[in-house]
């Protein structure tokens, strides 16, 4: 879940069309079908392990390129998500902590390329995304209850190397959640079982989804005015989601779903007056049977 405080660093994320790599997800037809018409094995994506807690990151330094599955675990008592930002340039993780100590809007030179949002302490959540060779890092903008977490030391840098193995198979979607500013648009209802959802930003800016299980009996009218008192227990469990995507790219996320209700949230601040995109209508409450 993006920060709400952060404005200017990560603009227009506790932080959602396709990939300009993600058309060729496929794998080629002579992998596909061998010389008997028989389908070939389907090449999965790379998973990598990440956990979160007070204040860092326990990840790899170095991973494959291509399409990857992060597994993150959130050991912290509070809520954290990973964010993958692209450091374009040669920029390295020293370059980005420079800039996100000066106010202002992000350099270029940054992107957000999604990741798995915020799971509830204790509980772990996911994220399959195409990665391309380059210098990358993880990043957590939460800052419910204080400063936002990277101030506090939760970035890290990741090396994305180029990797010759065979093309991984795209995950098959339950249901595409398109991205718009400001709106949540599903191709279909989301039914109970363990569903993929894949999510397109087909918005100008980059947005997010943190999904959150509402508690019985409560709204997603609830569970926002928790966070800005944050009160009592909270009036539903985050699940997690995918952190910001820039225009145009996608990924996906699973999820079990069981009946009942469920909040859509975007937290990342707009890029022209710095609110979170919830304040502007991207929140929705949908139902879950």
């Amino acid at each position: 879940m993006a920060s709400v405080k952060t404005v200017g660093l990560i603009a227009g994320s506790v932080a959602v069309a396709t990939l300009s790599f993600g058309l060729a997800f496929a794998a080629a037809p002579s992998r596909a079908m061998s010389s008997a018409g028989v389908s070939a094995p389907v090449v999965k994506a790379h998973v990598v392990r990440v956990t979160g807690e007070d204040f860092k990151f326990d990840a790899p330094d170095v991973i494959p390129a291509g399409l990857t599955e992060f597994r993150f675990l959130n050991k912290g008592p509070a809520l954290h998500h990973m964010q993958l930002l692209k450091l374009a340039d040669g920029k390295t993780i020293d370059a980005l902590r420079a800039a996100l100590a000066n106010p202002g809007p992000p350099p270029a030179w940054v992107k957000q390329v999604g990741g798995p949002n915020a799971p509830d302490p204790g509980l772990e959540s996911n994220a399959t995304v195409m990665l391309e060779p380059g210098n990358y890092a993880l990043i957590c903008f939460v800052d419910i209850g204080g400063p936002p977490h990277f101030m506090k030391g939760m970035v890290r840098s990741l090396r994305v190397a180029r990797d010759n193995g065979p093309a991984a198979t795209k995950p098959r979607a339950d249901v595409t959640a398109t991205l718009a500013d400001y709106a949540f648009k599903l191709s279909s209802p989301i039914r109970a079982g363990t569903r993929t959802i894949r999510v397109y930003n087909a918005a100008q800016q980059p947005h997010e989804i943190e999904l959150v299980q509402l508690a019985p009996g409560t709204s997603v009218g609830d569970f926002m005015k928790w966070i800005e008192k944050m009160d009592g227990p909270p009036p539903g469990k985050a699940l997690g989601g995918m952190s910001g995507l820039e225009h145009g790219l996608s990924g996906y996320f699973t999820a079990d779903f069981t009946p009942g209700n469920y909040a859509l949230i975007c937290f990342v601040p707009d890029a022209k007056d710095g609110k979170p995109h919830f304040a502007h209508g991207m929140i929705q409450q949908i139902t879950v049977n």
